[in-house]
């Protein structure tokens, strides 16, 4: 069986599925939508723990959704999944014109400030820079989208200098407003300081995203190992102060 043979029977699949299956019927945009982000999330979770065939099978998952999504849009005489693949087709021919098109040998900085240029044209001369990013997006993702966004137009920084000081800034006032006990003004200005740093890390080509799940894990992984130490110990982890706290967990670096 073809590849092109295989898809044509997973979409068979779907269409048989939405007819005769009693939960798949009852499905709608709304009801798959966060079960959607779900499988978006499980396969976020199989590349950064570079599980490729647990990629392999959440890449289906995903597929299935969007396979779907065209099938309920066709019964409503909306557009069919052949109008999800032309449209993709097209808009990734108009956006590449490096490579169907006059424009040769860019960059990919130059590419990539080509591409946004391209889509906010597409979108008409009313819309925003920003337009493009999704107002339901995760907050830090949404952040990092904005950085690329405005990034794409040339509205950055040439040098780390201008970033460290705006962080510096940022930091100096946060700090200002937990002096002065100002609750509201203190998460604006924590708002600004993490923003400054999401910026700054776009700077440096680093995911801000990644950066932080990896520092969840590594303080999952030292927390876990400072409470076998305490339980090994004989002791109760909540009878235990601050002091005691650290002790056990300068112990859990070195394991």
């Amino acid at each position: 069986m073809s590849k092109l043979d295989e898809f044509d029977n997973l979409v068979k699949v779907i269409n048989e599925l939405r007819l005769k299956c009693p939960w798949d019927k009852s499905q709608t945009n709304k009801t798959l939508r966060t079960l959607t982000i779900e499988e978006c999330y499980e396969l976020s979770d199989a590349i950064v723990n570079n599980d490729q065939n647990s990629i392999k099978k959440e890449l289906g998952d995903i597929l299935t959704h969007i396979i779907f999504y065209s099938i309920l849009a066709e019964e409503k005489k909306i557009f069919s999944l052949r109008d999800v693949i032309t449209s993709q087709t097209k808009k990734l021919i108009t956006r590449h014109p490096h490579i169907y098109g006059g424009k040769k040998n860019l960059s990919e900085s130059e590419v990539k400030k080509n591409w946004e240029a391209i889509k906010l044209n597409e979108k008409g001369s009313g819309n925003s820079v920003l337009s493009g990013v999704p107002s339901s997006l995760p907050t830090m993702l949404k952040s990092w989208r904005i950085q690329e966004k405005v990034r794409g137009i040339g509205f950055q920084w040439a040098k780390k200098e201008g970033y460290i000081k705006k962080m510096e800034e940022e930091f100096f006032e946060l700090k200002k407003e937990i002096v002065d006990s100002n609750k509201n003004k203190m998460e604006e200005e924590l708002g600004d300081f993490m923003f400054s740093i999401i910026s700054f890390s776009y700077f440096l080509k680093l995911n801000p995203v990644d950066a932080l799940e990896k520092a969840n894990q590594k303080f999952i992984n030292r927390f876990s190992k400072m409470e076998q130490l305490i339980k090994d110990k004989g002791d109760r982890i909540q009878d235990l102060n601050i002091s005691e706290f650290e002790k056990y967990w300068e112990k859990s670096k070195v394991l």
